[in-house]
């Protein structure tokens, strides 16, 4: 009876050992599947490197950074080709119109960060740091309308034509972390603007994650490795804002990028 027991307890043992080579042999395969063809970074200013510095002077006033998540990607998994396009203050419309040239049939990564720009994220943040609290409101409330009528159908257009460009490639949609931790005494916005800022924030993640599950693409979710990096958190990946570079205010540093953002892609990819 004794034996059988830990002939069982074995075999478990075993087959649990088992499952976890699997689990490491598949998400290496999957590593090895991205890079074996071309890497295509798409997006705005999160995933350019804004804020992360070490900028591309070939880039000019888009600002891509050797720091942010896309090249640290490139760097460290050598896939056929490496295609950066990502540009600081890109909508929806600007990646359609200028970055989507590098994808074809051959393009088996995509990644990007799109959305925020659309909403207005530039000015609802403007408008919270030089405003009372329920003007800050008032403009998030906008954007939040925005993001819930019209974004899901940029989205969805953007995404029709990234497929079809690049119809084999796995897609990975990555969101925007929380910017703040509440209930901390720090200087700056007010509580009711840092809670209604995070919620708008989860808003705008949400209304991106169903946009690209219809698609099948993966949804990236930073809120996750951002946490206990928010402003105000003591450890912030998130620069506030910068009055002597307003750009790159409310932006990953590099931490952010490489702590941040790169885990989250590597895991998805």
């Amino acid at each position: 009876m004794r034996r059988s027991r830990i002939a069982a307890r074995v075999s478990s043992i075993l087959i649990a050992v088992g499952l976890a080579l699997t689990g490491a042999a598949s998400a290496q395969a999957s590593q090895q599947t991205a890079a074996a063809g071309g890497y295509v970074a798409l997006g705005d200013s999160y995933s350019s490197g804004v804020g992360a510095g070490s900028y591309i002077s070939s880039s000019g006033s888009c600002d891509r950074s050797t720091k942010a998540y896309p090249y640290l990607w490139n760097a460290a998994h050598a896939p056929s080709s490496f295609s950066f396009t990502a540009c600081s203050g890109a909508k929806t419309d600007d990646v359609l119109a200028s970055q989507l040239s590098p994808l074809n049939s051959a393009t088996s990564l995509v990644s990007l960060t799109i959305g925020g720009n659309d909403a207005g994220f530039a000015d609802v943040m403007t408008t919270c740091v030089t405003s009372s609290d329920s003007t800050c409101i008032s403009r998030i409330n906008t954007a939040r309308a925005y993001v819930t009528s019209t974004l899901p159908g940029k989205l969805d257009n953007l995404y029709s034509v990234i497929r079809g460009k690049a119809p084999s490639a796995r897609v990975v949609v990555i969101g925007y972390p929380r910017f703040y931790k509440l209930g901390q005494t720090c200087l700056g916005l007010s509580d009711t603007k840092r809670s209604a800022i995070n919620d708008a924030s989860d808003l705008l993640d949400a209304t991106i994650a169903k946009a690209a599950a219809n698609h099948g693409f993966v949804f990236g979710d930073v809120r996750t490795t951002f946490s206990g990096h928010e402003i105000c958190s003591g450890d912030s990946w998130l620069r506030s804002v910068n009055w002597l570079d307003i750009g790159e205010s409310y932006h990953p540093t590099a931490s952010g990028q490489s702590g941040g953002y790169l885990p989250v892609l590597t895991n998805a990819a």
